[in-house]
């Protein structure tokens, strides 16, 4: 840290001696010295010319005690004060990083002249948190710290609360989650995992844009919900006075459009989800839904790779990342095993050679596997075998293949291997990336299906939904063949972010109202 900032953890000079109601009352004292003095402590605009980065970049080779007559305005957030006689150094932050301010007396009388306690009020009445815009010019001061010479200031806005007293970061974590602008403000790595999340999906979007695909918004608001196994949200529309749900999934209208003649359709939106919340699961997340006509699950595979791989190209220029402390490589082609073959990898167990399932639990008991009272069949078994031992080893990108058809409602048959369907799943650090079906497209065996899961429906299986009669009535025009994929937004910018927790990568994640201190 140079000499010319605090050497300590800064703070507002009373913040230390007071409680935060005495804190908020002298900083609301200090806004209306300001309005007295003719400064407005929250003003309309201010013409930013530069911002911290680029001015750090441009003269970095400025030597110490060099002045370049440029004129510079800038704005931004005061972060640290350093105040002496006639002298005074803030440390500023605005969205691209910080630079100092050097504040001399006579030089700011100067430039504000019709304003003659101009240098006491920016002594005294401003606090760190504040908002204050700055014009001067660029030195480099004899200890060698970049600045910007101010003759103008303007107060933008008053900060009337604290910022955490530790300026590097703020550590409560729920905190940070319930106050993300504070935890923006204080932690620029927060900031920058934003900033990268919204060039990953801006990428992604290229991306499509540049193979042919468009972008077609579909209803959040459904009278059925469907394309998932989800718990889903309800609601109630009082002018149509009918219920409704928020959708767990944007594939039953894609392939509407797909029926209508669209080739390369895709959404990228948010998800709501009736489900628990961890470090992988948030109710309201996002994804990206992905329809090509004429394709299947293999050219799926080889579009993923080809998505996940420019994404990671174009924010992070490399396709070797660490993620917490595990180095992945993103170069495709990536593993494709199928979920017999991984599981026989890690139990010895051919899942593919029992004809009961009687047989079948007792190998995977005792292979070790539990909780298995309530697996109906060999193909959700199979599934359940995978989730125990396969799922979390799954460090490198790898497209698990041909899954059984009891999970996989909506995707088409096998077209070679009986009780399976054309079904990737993408994994990497032990998570689930994406899913991919080749698309069923046969109305009769789509609406057995979707019975098959009306009946768990109605036996009480909450995540399981009706018959959509509208989708089946598209589905009955014809679709043509179909290659579907979907690939889960936050995951895929935890891993390019190094994320460990989902609500990382989410800017307000869902959490429980804080109770009041007399409940807690």
């Amino acid at each position: 840290m140079s000499t010319d900032r605090a050497q300590s953890s800064p703070q507002s000079d009373d913040q230390s001696k007071s409680s935060l109601e005495e804190i908020r009352a002298a900083r609301l004292e200090k806004a209306a010295q300001l309005k007295q003095s003719g400064q407005n402590p929250y003003a309309y605009r201010w013409d930013v010319t530069h911002h911290a980065a680029d001015l750090q970049s441009k003269y970095a080779d400025l030597a110490n005690g060099e002045e370049v007559p440029v004129v510079v305005a800038i704005a931004g957030r005061i972060l640290a004060r350093r105040v002496f006689g006639k002298l005074a150094f803030f440390n500023l932050q605005d969205e691209t990083g910080t630079i100092q301010l050097y504040l001399d007396k006579t030089r700011i009388q100067e430039g504000m002249a019709e304003t003659p306690t101009a240098f006491n009020d920016l002594k005294q009445l401003t606090d760190v948190g504040d908002i204050i815009g700055a014009k001067g010019t660029i030195k480099r001061t004899e200890k060698g710290e970049l600045s910007v010479y101010v003759n103008q200031y303007a107060v933008l806005t008053k900060s009337l609360l604290p910022l955490p007293d530790k300026w590097h970061g703020l550590t409560d974590v729920a905190k940070r989650y319930r106050q993300r602008y504070v935890d923006l403000i204080v932690n620029p790595d927060v900031r920058e995992t934003f900033r990268r999340r919204a060039l990953i999906t801006a990428a992604i979007r290229r991306y499509l844009d540049q193979q042919g695909f468009i972008e077609i918004e579909t209803p959040v608001l459904q009278t059925e919900a469907g394309g998932a196994d989800a718990r889903p949200f309800t609601t109630y529309h009082n002018t149509l006075e009918m219920p409704l749900f928020l959708r767990i999934a944007t594939e039953l209208h894609l392939k509407r459009l797909i029926v209508g003649g669209f080739e390369k359709v895709f959404e990228l939106g948010r998800i709501f989800r009736n489900e628990g919340i961890s470090t992988r699961h948030n109710p309201e997340f996002t994804t990206i839904e992905i329809y090509q006509a004429y394709a299947d699950y293999n050219d799926m595979m080889a579009l993923t790779e080809a998505i996940v791989a420019y994404a990671a190209q174009e924010v992070l220029g490399t396709l070797q990342i660490t993620y917490q402390g595990t180095a992945i490589d993103l170069t495709p082609p990536w593993r494709r095993v199928t979920m017999h073959e991984a599981v026989q990898e890690k139990t010895g167990i051919d899942f593919s050679q029992f004809t009961t399932l009687e047989d079948a639990k007792a190998a995977a008991v005792k292979a070790g596997m539990t909780n298995l009272d309530d697996v109906t069949s060999i193909g959700k078994l199979l599934n359940e075998a995978f989730e125990q031992t396969v799922e979390t080893t799954l460090v490198q990108p790898t497209f698990i293949i041909d899954y059984p058809v009891e999970i996989s409602p909506l995707a088409k048959p096998h077209r070679s291997k009986p009780g399976l369907v054309e079904r990737f799943e993408l994994f990497v650090v032990g998570r689930e990336t994406a899913n991919s079906f080749s698309e069923l497209t046969d109305p009769i065996d789509q609406r057995e299906r979707l019975e098959a899961q009306a009946a768990r429906k109605a036996a009480g299986d909450l995540e399981a939904h009706g018959v959509d009669e509208d989708f089946i009535t598209a589905l009955e025009y014809g679709m043509p063949p179909t290659g579907g994929l979907g690939i889960g937004i936050d995951r895929l910018v935890m891993l390019l972010t190094d994320c460990a927790s989902i609500r990382d990568a989410i800017a307000f994640p869902l959490l429980k109202p804080e109770k009041p201190d007399a409940e807690a």
